[in-house]
């Protein structure tokens, strides 16, 4: 066991075609890693853990992975409560 090397790693088919997935996805929902104006993702209603620099996004269309400072095509404002 002591002469056993990790391989290096190496993308496998399904890595490619979640890449291509999420960059069609990303394409269609206009989907940027940086804020448009003050619009973005930590302040978007879909954004389930403001308090986070990445966070899930619950938006129907989406339902991923995003960054505080980016921003898409149906970002919300958080509404006030009350």
């Amino acid at each position: 066991m002591a002469d056993y090397e990790i391989p290096e790693p190496e993308p496998k088919e399904i890595d490619e075609k979640l890449s291509m997935e999420l960059r069609h996805l990303a394409a269609n929902a206009v989907l940027r890693g940086h804020p448009s104006g003050d619009e973005k993702c930590e302040s978007c209603r879909y954004y389930l853990e403001p308090y986070e620099e990445i966070s899930y996004c619950w938006h129907q269309k989406l339902r991923i992975l995003v960054g505080a400072q980016w921003w898409c095509q149906w970002w919300e404002a958080i509404p006030e409560e009350g």
